[in-house]
């Protein structure tokens, strides 16, 4: 005989992924068939699941309609079935799935503002973290800057896109101007996502400073991490630059010698 687990399996497999119910549960339904009971709660199942995708993606929606993102979300949650009870990590999947979305093709930034939406929901969620100081680098003699390892702050993420995206989506946040213009030929463009004072905050970076914090966040000391960006961006200001990141909150606290 089944586990009462093995029917509840059986049940959620039926309402997910369209397999026959096990014979051990009841399928007799006084106003309705089995096939309306069952596309009842499957209904249920896809509605909660776009709505999670609507909250995390409101700028695609708002890009593409909401007839479309239905269609997109629907066929999401047909490849990608949620896997746990708590929904924070669904969805992650969307900026890749927007590039094989067939009637999404001709949106060619799309993906890539996927990519920031989730960054930004993942921001939201992050764990809490001190902020670092920029006196306390004052404490390093110089002879140990090289040695410095940075720590990142859990809600930071960079993207690099060939599209406006930060544009893009500070133009559809609440209280935007409605006359703005996009130019999608304007060239490449950074994004640096964090969460200060409890608020999600999207910025643009110059091209040398998120080549500088992407070496960081890969685990290059501050010298190396130097070198390597002047190496490809002679005009590189390491002052300015760690001043400006201090100041937005990229940084938690550091270490010598060492990558945490």
């Amino acid at each position: 005989m089944k586990s009462l687990s093995d029917e509840l399996a059986s049940f959620a497999h039926a309402i997910v992924q369209g397999e026959a119910l096990s014979p051990n549960i009841k399928a007799e339904y006084p106003n309705h068939s089995l096939e309306t009971a069952i596309e009842v709660y499957r209904n249920n199942y896809r509605g909660n699941l776009h709505d999670s995708l609507a909250g995390i993606y409101p700028v695609i929606e708002q890009l593409v309609g909401e007839a479309f993102f239905r269609r997109l979300s629907r066929a999401y949650v047909e490849q990608h079935p949620s896997l746990s009870r708590n929904l924070y990590h669904y969805g992650e999947q969307m900026a890749a799935f927007i590039k094989t979305f067939t009637p999404a093709q001709h949106l060619v930034y799309l993906a890539d503002v996927a990519g920031l939406e989730c960054a930004c929901h993942r921001a939201h969620n992050a764990e809490d973290a001190g902020l670092l100081e920029i006196g306390n680098l004052a404490q390093v003699s110089p002879e140990q800057y090289s040695q410095l390892a940075l720590v990142i702050h859990p809600s930071c993420t960079v993207l690099r896109s060939r599209y406006p995206i930060v544009t893009i989506w500070q133009v559809h946040q609440p209280g935007a101007p409605d006359d703005f213009q996009i130019d999608l030929e304007g060239g490449a463009n950074n994004a640096l996502v964090l969460r200060k004072n409890n608020e999600v905050q999207v910025c643009e970076l110059a091209e040398a400073d998120a080549e500088w914090l992407i070496s960081i966040r890969s685990g290059y000391l501050l010298g190396a991490a130097t070198a390597s960006t002047l190496d490809k961006y002679p005009e590189f200001d390491l002052q300015v630059c760690l001043v400006d990141l201090v100041s937005r909150g990229v940084f938690t606290c550091f270490t010598v010698g060492e990558v945490p």
